[in-house]
């Protein structure tokens, strides 16, 4: 159930069905080297995780995946979104770190930018959108908002032959860059939640500017540590240096701007929620995503301004 912490795992094979369950809630799964790099509570073997699989009437292995068995229904459709990552995710990446340079020279209140979704998680595919995730100074959440759907509107303009699906769908062009998590850094000292759904959301994201604010939300919430040690040792492979680009100044962008930006995001998030109207599967992963985010989705709260 999302938010609710574990108690002690007792066993590998048990950590294994779990982070297999939590890749499934998002529609995707791995094969048993990468799912023994992820393994809830810290990395095992790919022997061990073939030995979790064989010993859970709950695990299956198929197309090369390791999947829940009731899962099995539609393991094509997964290994078809593996296999599409292969080809699809290297341009993507490459692209998303253009934004993000971009992003963060505009809006310097921006700290730290993570990647996620399918793109971080092995099941991207070109209809897809980019998740990211982003923590901010105090007072700039829906600033941020803004300002990564402003800038992404211009950047998806040069890729509007870019395919779609319902939820990418767009009347000007399609959404390309989305903003899935925004933190104040206030919010993350301590986190709320330290949940393993919270731990997972972070362990399978690939910062790629403000490590160093990234690493001390870690080790401000050991929490997270506990569910995923990984999180401890991020790679820096992709990591932009700031300094390298001018960023416009702060002040440019006092905190009273918020409230306007609130309702301008506002107006927009639900516009989109209501082109969707007649589509349920892509209103039921919007509402799927936005409780894994809870109590820091946008928009769940009442404009008191």
């Amino acid at each position: 159930m999302i938010g609710q912490s574990p108690a002690q795992v007792p066993s590998t094979s048990d950590r294994v069905r779990r982070t297999v369950a939590l890749l499934s809630r998002r529609g995707f799964a791995l094969g048993p080297d990468r799912l023994a790099a992820l393994c809830l509570g810290g990395a095992i073997s790919e022997g061990d995780v073939r030995w979790a699989v064989a010993a859970s009437s709950d695990l299956t292995l198929e197309h090369g995946l390791v999947l829940m068995r009731s899962d099995s229904f539609r393991a094509g459709e997964i290994a078809s979104r593996a296999a599409a990552h292969d080809s699809d995710a290297p341009h993507y990446l490459a692209m998303t770190v253009r934004f993000v340079r971009m992003l963060v020279s505009f809006a310097p209140f921006i700290r730290s930018v993570s990647i996620a979704g399918s793109l971080a998680s092995g099941g991207f595919r070109a209809s897809d959108d980019v998740d990211l995730n982003l923590i901010v100074d105090d007072g700039r959440r829906h600033l941020a908002y803004v300002a990564v759907n402003f800038l992404g509107l211009l950047h998806a303009m040069r890729y509007r032959s870019k395919p779609v699906d319902d939820l990418t769908r767009r009347p000007l062009a399609p959404r390309l860059m989305t903003a899935n998590l925004i933190l104040e850094r206030s919010q993350c000292r301590p986190l709320l939640r330290q949940d393993e759904d919270m731990a997972f959301e972070m362990a399978m994201s690939q910062p790629v500017f403000g490590l160093d604010v990234f690493d001390e939300v870690v080790q401000a919430n050991p929490g997270l540590l506990d569910q995923f040690p990984q999180l401890g040792y991020r790679s820096p492979a992709l990591v932009i240096n700031a300094a390298s680009r001018p960023r416009l100044p702060l002040w440019i962008f006092p905190p009273l701007l918020d409230s306007a930006a609130r309702r301008v995001g506002a107006a927009a998030w639900h516009y989109m929620q209501w082109t969707r109207r007649g589509k349920p599967e892509a209103l039921a992963r919007v509402a799927f995503v936005r409780a894994t985010m809870r109590p820091y989705s946008l928009f769940d709260e009442p404009d008191t301004t």
